[in-house]
């Protein structure tokens, strides 16, 4: 259950994984060991925002024991475990772990999409269609977190293989009445969820909680500005496998890449 802190300013930390919280290229994130170790002695949430699944998101929080609510496939769920805010809210459906607030569109609506657009013509290889061994050769993840990485259910990713296909592709995504966006990897398509949507909802139940309340969010993509334009303190981490998002609003963009990066910003803006 979260801590009272309604007489002082609490912290909220939402966190993009790949690129960011973990290596874009190793998938480590030994560097940011000791500030998560940290954030959880001063009892201050770690929220993980990203594209990944639940499946994945679960074995990461297991083997660094965070205890936190996390936001699904790009903002499709959010995912509370069970008592842990004091407060009520509504939510979709409860399993035996979390309170499970639904976002997003079911992926049998997104990965007809995708296999419409490719009848067209266009090659585009998704999560779906790829086995676990295909995925792991093409993403650099072992084959059992290839497995995981192949459970959606609110975001459909997928590689255009043909990158001057992307502008159609987005258009026609666009014009089925879905969002296009993109990871450090991969293209994604989805319903009208997004991660913005899910750090406005999951930030206002801690500020409930809490009362004042400061949030801050960490990514390296496109598809983390939602999160970025929705949290008090913007911070861009540093990924030079593509090229730095663009945002209209002020942001901090830090110096080093990956969990690195991360280390640093978290630690300069609440921990020292």
């Amino acid at each position: 259950m979260a801590e009272d802190k309604s007489h002082e300013e609490a912290a909220v930390i939402f966190s993009d994984l790949d690129g960011t919280l973990i290596d874009h290229n190793t998938y480590s994130y030994g560097d940011a060991l000791k500030t998560i170790r940290t954030l959880k002695q001063k009892k201050i949430p770690l929220i993980i925002c990203t594209s990944k699944t639940r499946a994945e998101i679960e074995k990461f929080r297991e083997k660094l024991g965070i205890e936190d609510p996390f936001i699904s496939e790009n903002g499709g769920a959010i995912f509370i475990p069970d008592k842990y805010f004091s407060i009520r809210y509504p939510f979709t459906r409860k399993d035996r772990k979390y309170d499970i607030i639904k976002l997003g569109t079911g992926i049998k609506n997104l990965t007809e999409v995708i296999d419409s657009i490719k009848t067209k013509g266009f090659k585009i290889t998704s999560f779906s269609e790829m086995s676990a061994k295909e995925l792991s050769e093409d993403s650099g993840l072992k084959k059992e977190d290839a497995g995981l990485a192949k459970k959606r259910e609110y975001d459909e990713a997928f590689r255009i293989d043909d990158k001057g296909d992307k502008k159609k592709i987005k258009a026609m995504i666009k014009k089925a009445g879905y969002r296009f966006t993109e990871g450090g990897r991969y293209c994604h398509i989805m319903g009208e969820s997004d991660k913005g949507k899910a750090v406005n909802i999951l930030s206002d139940l801690f500020r409930k909680e809490y009362g004042i309340l400061k949030t801050i969010g960490l990514g390296d993509g496109e598809n983390d500005i939602p999160m970025l334009k929705n949290v008090d303190i913007p911070v861009i981490i540093k990924n030079s496998a593509h090229p730095e998002i663009k945002v209209k609003f002020k942001a901090i963009k830090t110096e080093f890449e990956g969990p690195k990066g991360w280390s640093r910003a978290v630690e300069k803006l609440i921990l020292y």
